[in-house]
């Protein structure tokens, strides 16, 4: 179980189209807010076409991603990939348009690929040996990292270098891109085309059961959301240059990368509703620490390590999904997953904006973390739950574990044999 069970060429193939995948969606809040931002209005409008975008992505991903063939998923997602591609190059050459053509254009750019990342997640699964998924897992939160972390340097550089289209353009030229990268690959990822029926056919009522696993996984974003929405407000009021608001974020996407790294480097111990609580509690503690603390340096440093924890959070979501829905039904579920997880953001900014007209941005960051710490008790009880009623032999609880075979000993999580 080292990075070395991933090191393929067919993984290094879907690392590149993948990245040239997902970056456009890392590009596309602040490309918006540049391509019009000089008109009247401009920010306003930017924010509206963002939400569209959003929105798209959230209505998107679990109404294609349950459609995803696991055995001929390559046609499906080079579909979705077309349709966001061309949504990203309306945006572009139409940036003048009327605002209700670039809000179709923004909808379609988030809502045709927005099934992509969870079909994606699951080839990478079917590239690699079982006993290497974690570090799978963990290579590509350490990729989508960096995406994240590159992305609003390259949207801000092109667009007040060159010009406000041009970041769009490339988003277009990138998701295009990755099409190709698509047919090297394999055609799907189902390993018996019998289990791909079975998934097909009890896909919605599995992905159902899995509620406490997109719980969980959303509550995260929020936290982070919150904290990265707020982070400016949280400068000016303890005196503090807002500017250092990028580098900050840059050191918590580079903390994420970090924390991926070192989670795949070993099987740690315990359940992975466990783990993932007491990972969230302690990112729950340093983003309380960032809220609470006075001085740059105290603040950077915390937002550092809850980006370490959050990354290993985030893991562990991926691998209960594993646990909690059959092989065939994965990708849907990663595509739910992703859902749920825009759909947290989404709330953040609101959340962020109610909350920031009547408290301290301090007060409104420390709020958040009550939320998050709320959802992931309902996540944790919700999965005790579900694997009291599996041993128990609830066959309403059955489907997924028999999909898979035999629950690991104990209810322990899948690396326990990596």
């Amino acid at each position: 179980m080292t990075y070395r069970d991933v090191a393929s060429k067919q993984v290094m193939i879907w690392a590149c189209t993948a990245v040239a995948a997902r970056m456009p969606v890392a590009m596309a809040p602040l490309a918006l807010v540049f391509l019009v931002r000089e008109r009247p209005g401009g920010y306003t409008l930017g924010a509206t076409l963002a939400a569209a975008y959003v929105l798209g992505e959230i209505i998107g991903a679990p109404v294609l991603g349950v459609r995803l063939d696991p055995a001929r998923g390559r046609r499906h997602l080079a579909v979705g990939l077309v349709g966001g591609a061309v949504g990203f190059a309306g945006l572009g050459v139409l940036a003048g348009a009327h605002p209700v053509v670039l809000g179709a254009f923004a909808f379609l750019a988030g809502a045709a690929p927005a099934a992509a990342a969870g079909g994606q997640r699951a080839l990478l699964t079917s590239l690699v040996p079982e006993r290497a998924v974690a570090q799978a897992l963990s290579t590509e939160s350490m990729l989508m990292s960096g995406v994240w972390a590159v992305s609003p340097v390259a949207v801000a550089g092109l667009a007040l270098g060159v010009a406000p289209r041009v970041p769009l353009l490339l988003a277009a030229a990138l998701m295009a891109s990755s099409i190709a990268g698509h047919w090297l690959l394999p055609a799907g990822w189902a390993k018996e085309e019998q289990d791909g029926k079975a998934g097909r056919r009890l896909g919605p009522r599995v992905l159902i059961r899995a509620w406490p696993v997109y719980v969980t996984g959303a509550a995260s974003i929020t936290l982070l959301g919150l904290a990265e929405l707020t982070l400016p407000a949280l400068l000016e009021q303890r005196g503090i240059g807002v500017g250092w608001s990028g580098p900050m974020l840059a050191g918590l996407a580079v903390g994420s990368g970090l924390g991926a790294f070192l989670y795949g480097l070993r099987s740690w111990p315990g359940r992975l509703r466990s783990r993932s609580a007491v990972l969230m509690c302690g990112m729950s503690v340093f983003v309380t620490l960032a809220a609470l603390i006075p001085g740059a340096a105290g603040i950077a440093t915390a937002l550092v390590l809850a980006g370490i924890l959050q990354s290993g959070a985030l893991i562990t979501r991926n691998l209960s999904l594993r646990e909690a829905v059959p092989p065939s039904a994965l990708s849907a579920g990663y595509s739910v997953m992703y859902a749920a997880a825009g759909a947290g953001y989404a709330a953040t900014g609101s959340l962020a904006g109610g909350l920031l007209q009547v408290v301290a941005p301090s007060t409104a960051m420390v709020a958040g973390v009550l939320l998050t710490l709320l959802l992931t008790a309902l996540g944790w009880w919700g999965e005790a739950r579900r694997d009291g009623s599996r041993a128990a032999g609830d066959p309403a609880f059955g489907v997924a574990a028999g999909a898979e075979g035999a629950p690991i000993a104990g209810g322990c999580d899948a690396e326990g044999r990596l």
